[in-house]
């Protein structure tokens, strides 16, 4: 799952965007409003957290510029500001959570994953496609019941084919969910990829349409 962190503090989204790639997400940072609004694929983020003092802007109007675009992922700010007026005021402009610096990245988590279950509008975390479980909290796969050990990578691309059982995912797609738009990044890695994810769940899971991508069979 990819992010965009939106931070004009530079050694706080540095600290912030290593503890969420530990966590086995992609984060792309944006360090100003206009960063944000020039943001070239937001159609391809799982959500976005925002901090309400940049140096070109507010927040508040970013996040308005969003939505006003038709931007539907989740959106969570995490501002200095503490008052219950901005809290009210970041709600109704279209935010999604609102949560006060400085905060336990454990709670960050938290949240983010209950934003992600209210947009899937599930209670249950798990994910199911035939006999195939994945639990994007706990980060475990079973089979029939028992454990498929998966890598950080080879659980993420696995989630990403759940999420998006039946879809036609080109490799692009794949790569711009999975890792940063800094790293370096080549298409022959999605097939590795790919091919070691179908060794441990079964090759008939996963089809390879030629010159469009991979389609996961639910």
């Amino acid at each position: 799952m990819r992010i965009l962190l939106v931070e004009d503090d530079p050694a706080l989204g540095q600290r912030l965007g290593d503890r969420l790639r530990a966590a086995d997400y992609a984060v792309d940072l944006a360090t100003s409003r206009a960063e944000g609004e020039d943001w070239p694929d937001l159609d391809t983020i799982a959500a976005i957290i925002l901090d309400l003092g940049l140096p070109d802007g507010d927040g508040l109007d970013l996040l308005r510029y969003w939505r006003s675009r038709g931007v539907e992922c989740p959106i969570l700010i995490l501002t200095a500001r503490g008052s219950w007026q901005d809290k009210v005021e970041g709600l109704n402009s279209g935010a999604d959570d609102f949560v006060v610096k400085p905060v336990r990245f454990e709670e960050l988590q938290a949240r983010l994953q209950a934003l992600f279950r209210r947009q899937m509008g599930k209670r249950d975390n798990a994910l199911k496609a035939g006999s195939l479980t994945l639990d994007p909290v706990g980060r475990t796969v079973a089979d029939n019941g028992e454990p498929v050990s998966l890598s950080r990578r080879e659980f993420g691309l696995l989630h990403l084919f759940m999420r998006r059982a039946g879809q036609v995912l080109s490799q692009g797609e794949i790569l711009e969910d999975l890792y940063d738009l800094d790293t370096e990044r080549e298409l022959n890695t999605i097939e590795v990829l790919v091919g070691r994810l179908r060794r441990k769940i079964g090759k008939d899971r996963i089809t390879t349409l030629r010159g469009m991508g991979y389609r996961f069979e639910a």
